[in-house]
């Protein structure tokens, strides 16, 4: 299946089928899939957008499994590697900026959007609100069914 196809290689094949899932690859005897998800570094609505019938393009291939003869193929990964990045995204940083709270107060003095979610509310009126709503509710619900019922009962006639 594979004669010079190996895991990791960059090689040029032409787009001959578009599917909504990826695109499958002609490269020479073999074909292979380029998944949506391998097309480009951002999020692909429509692969349509991106590629076409009968394109040329580079593609990595990513693993070839001899049983099945299916072959997974990336575009995004034969690119080169300043163009993988999408414009204005920083680099990773494996190093995450460490912060010190203290439960209570934060004492670096920045404002911490987590301690205020989850910080407990007032349940003094909890109950009573659901109580309101409910009955609202209820009320909407009973006034459409009436409703439901009255057009019902003219159809019968």
């Amino acid at each position: 299946m594979s004669e010079k196809l190996e895991v990791g290689s960059i090689v040029e094949g032409k787009v001959v089928r578009v599917k909504p899932f990826g695109a499958i690859v002609s490269l020479g005897k073999v074909q292979g899939l380029v998944h949506i998800s391998q097309v480009a570094n951002s999020f692909v609505q429509d692969i349509n957008d991106h590629v076409k019938v009968d394109d040329v393009v580079k593609v990595k291939v990513l693993s070839i499994d001899e049983e099945s003869n299916k072959i997974a193929l990336s575009i995004k990964e034969a690119m080169p590697k300043e163009e993988r990045r999408p414009k204005g995204d920083k680099p990773f940083n494996k190093q995450p900026r460490r912060q010190n709270f203290n439960k209570d107060n934060n004492e670096q003095g920045s404002h911490n959007p987590a301690q205020e979610y989850f910080r407990p509310h007032s349940s003094v009126n909890a109950s009573s609100d659901f109580e309101d709503k409910m009955k609202e509710w209820m009320k909407q619900a009973n006034d459409r069914q009436t409703s439901l019922n009255k057009r019902a009962n003219k159809r019968s006639y």
